[in-house]
């Protein structure tokens, strides 16, 4: 199989009678000229294992006595590329390139449009030097023929070399990457070496040193560099660029020129290797495999990073926070994501993630934002981590940069979660002050969020890490509204813990919370908590058949959390709460009484340090039993 995947190369002869086609087939062949030569060759297959390429390739003869216009019209839509042959002593087979032959093509339709055309001058031994000078003209006008060979059925001369040149314009073509007129590459050459050459440029100084070279080098041809050789290539560049070289190294202008160089001296393969170890494929897209490799996630998993994930994910958050200030600047963030097609987050970011006081986010809340768009899209990480180049942290793909993890429900094991991320959904009618609470993970009070007077724009979903028992977690918090007890999909129950929300100062309020409970989550495993919204202000008594206090005993849930988002009394217990409920799904605190978060996570310690006892016991006694 040939680069990308290509199964094969089909090339095609055509020409005037007589310019010696199947003679260039037979003598490829059988290695000498044939005394007797028939009217067609029939079609012929190189094996890939002595090809160049390792692609298997089909030479097609065509012959006007023997194939009608239908059977030409049908073996050039076949055709990945066309030879076309003329006699280097007839002028006349010439002429026909222009005059009939390239028209001809042209005709054939968009499908053939793009197909690439080798020139064959056959017959070279009847001259005593080359007529490259009538060529030339042809080549210039037509950008779609890649180059001409002269060459010799009978002699033996570049026979093997012309279906080289063929396979070669087939498998590193000439048209996506260079523009002959211009002595240019195209934009959109340009475009993608711009991506490889920031990809490799670790640490973001504008220019690739040494280490960075060798690193691209092993990465493409699996081999580096010595240091003699990074010194003629430096003095290649510098002897025909002003900007090439820097004091730190080769810049993206000396890159650039480096190519062209190479298509210029028609090593075109070297700049496909290139791109095509970059995910690019002939059209100079980043291939769908390549964006997004094969990852299935069965029913009830969700996906999150590996230790491998987060290790690039922070080293790129170090890489362009040029100012070392903790945080990534408006300039920074583009700089990172700038290898994108497009940048994939938004202005709104400060209100999903922790941010500093400028509004950029900290590494914590970079990490966050990541984790958040993983656990909701993770084909859409696995797009962006490939355009980040995370292929050249030695792995195949982004999968290793994955995890997918199971969701533990209460019931199982009482072990700790081992997860990292949870998803705790934030349910109840309108105006209840679930964006608020949401808001608050961020530690943003209710003054805040007036003065930004954005209510209207404020996310859905927020993110934050926090620590349980010494523990990295990730909390991501959905606002789901609930507007009424018949109201939910499945997909708005579904989560690692339901935080439930009423307003306190609203009689009638916590009744229609109840209802919810009863109806999705009475009989489900999913934590639950309930949260008295507006707490600064008094609650009022509920009318409902039992006050909230009571209805959390009966059912065995945790006791309604007061909150309060105004200045000065927001906590951030009752959200160590959820990501603890997450983590220890299976214990429910179904003794505690009150509205005491200091009661509730004491309670949990205890649990997990009589866990860890037990540990200790059972090592002990194990020891015992050895000795």
């Amino acid at each position: 199989m040939g680069p990308f995947g290509r199964q094969d190369v089909r090339i095609l002869l055509l020409g005037e009678r007589g310019v010696g086609k199947t003679s260039l087939i037979l003598s490829l062949v059988s290695e000498e000229f044939p005394d007797v030569v028939p009217p067609r060759a029939e079609e012929i297959t190189i094996p890939a294992d002595v090809t160049p390429e390792q692609v298997p390739t089909h030479i097609v003869d065509f012959s006007e006595s023997e194939q009608s216009e239908q059977d030409l019209a049908r073996e050039v839509q076949r055709a990945d590329v066309v030879c076309l042959v003329y006699a280097v002593d007839d002028n006349h087979s010439l002429q026909q390139i222009t005059e009939r032959w390239l028209p001809l093509l042209h005709q054939s339709g968009e499908i053939v449009s793009a197909i690439p055309i080798i020139l064959v001058g056959n017959k070279s031994d009847l001259l005593e030097q080359g007529n490259m000078e009538s060529v030339l003209p042809i080549m210039n006008h037509y950008a779609e023929i890649e180059t001409c060979v002269e060459c010799s059925a009978r002699t033996l001369r570049n026979i093997s070399e012309m279906f080289y040149y063929a396979q070669k314009a087939v498998l590193h073509p000439t048209a996506p990457l260079y523009i002959a007129e211009d002595r240019e590459l195209t934009e959109k050459c340009k475009r993608a070496l711009r991506r490889i050459f920031a990809i490799c440029d670790r640490d973001g100084d504008g220019s690739l040193s040494d280490a960075e070279l060798n690193a691209f080098q092993q990465r493409c041809f699996g081999t580096s560099l010595q240091n003699r050789a990074l010194e003629d290539v430096r003095n290649v560049v510098r002897r025909h660029t002003n900007d090439g070289v820097g004091s730190n190294g080769l810049t993206l202008s000396g890159f650039l020129f480096l190519h062209r160089l190479f298509i210029q001296r028609g090593r075109h393969e070297t700049t496909w290797t290139v791109l095509r170890k970059f995910g690019y494929d002939d059209y100079l897209n980043l291939s769908r495999d390549y964006l997004h490799p094969p990852l299935r996630v069965p029913p009830g998993c969700n996906t999150e990073f590996s230790a491998s994930g987060w290790a690039f994910l922070v080293q790129l958050f170090e890489q362009h926070d040029k100012d070392k200030d903790g945080a990534l600047n408006t300039q920074e963030l583009a700089s990172l994501f700038s290898p994108c097609s497009i940048m994939p987050w938004g202005q709104n970011l400060k209100y999903s993630v922790p941010t500093n006081t400028q509004g950029w986010p900290t590494l914590k809340g970079y990490m966050a934002q990541w984790s958040l768009m993983t656990y909701l899209d993770v084909r859409r990480t696995c797009e962006l981590l490939a355009y980040l180049g995370y292929h050249t942290a030695g792995t195949d793909n982004q999968l290793s940069a994955i995890t997918v993890t199971k969701a533990q429900r209460s019931g199982g094991s009482k072990k700790r979660n081992t997860r990292t991320v949870f998803m705790g959904h934030v349910i109840g009618p309108p105006g209840v002050g679930k964006t608020t609470f949401c808001q608050g993970l961020l530690g943003r009070t209710i003054d805040e969020i007036d003065t930004s007077n954005l209510w209207c724009e404020l996310p859905r979903y927020v993110a934050r890490q926090l620590s349980v028992y010494g523990q990295s977690k990730i909390l991501l918090l959905h606002d789901v509204d609930a507007l009424g007890a018949d109201s939910l999909s499945p997909q708005q129950v579904s989560c690692d813990v339901a935080c439930l929300v009423y307003d306190a100062t609203d009689e009638h309020s916590f009744e229609h919370v109840a209802r919810l409970y009863l109806k999705y989550f009475a009989e489900t495993s999913i934590p639950v908590l309930i949260v008295a919204s507006k707490w600064e202000s008094g609650p009022v008594r509920q009318q409902y058949l039992q006050q909230p206090e009571t209805f959390c005993r009966k059912h065995r849930i945790p006791p309604p959390h007061g909150f309060s988002a105004k200045a000065g009394r927001l906590q951030s217990d009752v959200y160590i709460k959820l990501a603890t409920m997450s983590s220890f799904p299976s214990w429910r605190p179904s003794m505690l009484s009150g509205n005491s978060s200091a009661i509730w996570i004491r309670a949990v310690v205890g649990l997990a340090a009589a866990t860890a006892l037990g540990l200790i016991v059972a090592r002990t006694i194990r020891r015992l039993n050895i000795g």
